[in-house]
């Protein structure tokens, strides 16, 4: 990895040093403001190194779906999870509707059901109750999904929803273990933390964010039939991605990333096998 040029500091753009920016070349390694950032496959480019790129890069270059490569900078992880909850949607209410169908039944999280179908804790994120919940969580996802997804990269994207997703389940089976949940929810509060951590991070004003959050949070305890447990559950683990993230920005860093994540996802499996335990002894499962 190229070394950021001597003389310029490590935390301003290396062409604009007026321009306080954490963001790093993934190829160099050098600071870029938004300015002189290219959506990479993993992270962002530096015009340097996006022109050498360009020079070795084939002549003629396919002009189908070019939305699915990864440096169109195209949002396709979060357009694909709107499309996968619409479609889910649309399958519940033509097996019976949102509330007792056949595709509900088959999907949603109960957490009596985690030790032999675990599967639930991710799939009730695509599952929704009505039209106002499915309207609610996808308008926040495309509010925030495509400025996250663009920042730090699909795949680191993915994870972040995932993570928080199953976060909220976890929170569920060890906070309210007698009620069934769905709706992304929990994966949308983990964006929510994650935005609000990576942006005060940066130096950004993150009252706003937070007033958003509150709101929501406060929402969720006062509406009855809301499980606040998620919410919360991926608010924590949202965060932590978020963390992991800031800690690990350096090309460098890269393998330390990955065993942070899945010492996250690893935490979180322990703490579901603590939950079906308590199960177990408070009801005899």
């Amino acid at each position: 990895m190229t070394e950021p040029a001597s003389g310029v500091s490590s935390d301003v753009c290396y062409r604009h040093p007026n321009r306080q920016s954490f963001v790093l070349c993934q190829r160099c390694g050098r600071t870029i403001c938004a300015d002189c950032q290219t959506p990479a496959a993993v992270g962002f480019h530096c015009p340097e190194c996006m022109k050498e790129s360009r020079r070795s890069a084939p002549k003629t270059k396919p002009r189908i779906l070019t939305a699915m490569r990864s440096t169109s900078g195209a949002p396709v992880v979060t357009w694909s999870i709107v499309a996968l909850c619409v479609v889910v949607f649309l399958a519940q209410y033509l097996t019976g509707g949102p509330g007792s169908g056949a595709a509900t039944a088959a999907l949603i999280y109960f957490p009596p059901f985690t030790e032999f179908q675990p599967w639930r804790m991710l799939t009730a994120l695509f599952l929704h109750a009505n039209i106002l919940h499915i309207l609610f969580n996808m308008y926040a996802l495309v509010i925030f999904g495509p400025i996250l997804e663009r920042a730090l990269g699909r795949w680191r994207f993915l994870a972040l929803y995932l993570l928080s997703g199953l976060g909220g389940s976890v929170a569920v089976l060890l906070l309210a273990p007698g009620i069934a949940v769905l709706g992304a929810s929990g994966a949308i509060f983990g964006l929510f933390s994650a935005f609000f951590v990576i942006q005060r991070r940066m130096g950004g004003n993150s009252v706003q964010m937070l007033i958003v959050i509150g709101l929501n949070l406060v929402i969720g305890f006062i509406i009855p039939q809301v499980a606040w447990q998620a919410h919360v559950g991926g608010l924590i683990v949202g965060a932590l991605v978020a963390l992991v993230f800031l800690r690990t920005r350096a090309p460098a860093k890269r393998n330390e990333q990955r065993l942070l994540l899945l010492a996250v996802l690893a935490g979180l499996i322990v703490l579901t096998v603590l939950g079906v335990m308590l199960l177990h002894a408070r009801f005899g499962l």
